[in-house]
């Protein structure tokens, strides 16, 4: 089960980044340069999640931890039990 404040945070992330890449972009004002103005909107969303939900989730589930040597988990393991 995922904890609480991480539920939170993809929620909020999830909704801010959809609202910059969704609901802004219906609020950029006719002109010549609206379509520009409104794929940066959306591109900038798109890549900022991204960038956001590959760095959160990588920190869940790294790849390697910490080394440590056989003489530090005995300590752990005597102090900690």
């Amino acid at each position: 089960m995922a904890a609480l404040s991480f539920v939170v945070a993809m929620c909020v992330m999830t909704l801010f980044w959809g609202f910059v890449g969704g609901v802004v972009p219906w609020f950029i004002p006719k002109g010549p340069n609206r379509g520009v103005i409104v794929t940066m909107l959306v591109l900038t969303a798109v890549c900022c999640y991204l960038f956001w939900l590959i760095a959160i989730l990588a920190q869940l589930n790294p790849l390697f931890g910490p080394a440590l040597s056989t003489d530090v988990i005995w300590y752990l393991n005597l102090h900690w039990t």
